[in-house]
């Protein structure tokens, strides 16, 4: 279980970052979006970055971990990682921007809850 808890850390070190550049715009996500040459790269990294830490779980089939994650986030991060990365210029900003007003949160509780046990 080592293993999978330390991707676990991984995506919980990037919550954390994007918590940052959240707050450093006063919550205003949309503005930290509007930045392409420092902001809106890093948040779609870090999106990708969280997607990717997923997908390695999935592969090392650790199911005890990935039930504690809802579906429809497991779902919406994979499908944003594959936006990202297959269009990076077709991205819809609306919809990363809802992802971290609604699903950040979301995740990072269930990323806590996962730590403590």
């Amino acid at each position: 279980m080592r293993e999978p808890l330390n991707r676990v850390r991984i995506i919980r070190t990037k919550i954390v970052l994007l918590n940052e550049i959240i707050a450093d715009f006063n919550g205003d996500i949309s503005q930290a979006l509007l930045d392409e040459k420092v902001f809106k790269p890093a948040i779609l990294m870090h999106l990708v970055a969280i997607a990717e830490q997923i997908n390695k779980l999935k592969d090392e089939n650790a199911f005890a971990v990935l039930e504690k994650f809802s579906m429809a986030d497991l779902k919406g991060l994979s499908d944003m990682r594959n936006f990202i990365a297959h269009d990076y210029e077709g991205v819809d900003m609306v919809l990363v921007e809802a992802a971290l007003h609604q699903g950040l949160p979301r995740l990072q509780k269930t990323v806590e809850d996962i730590l403590c046990d």
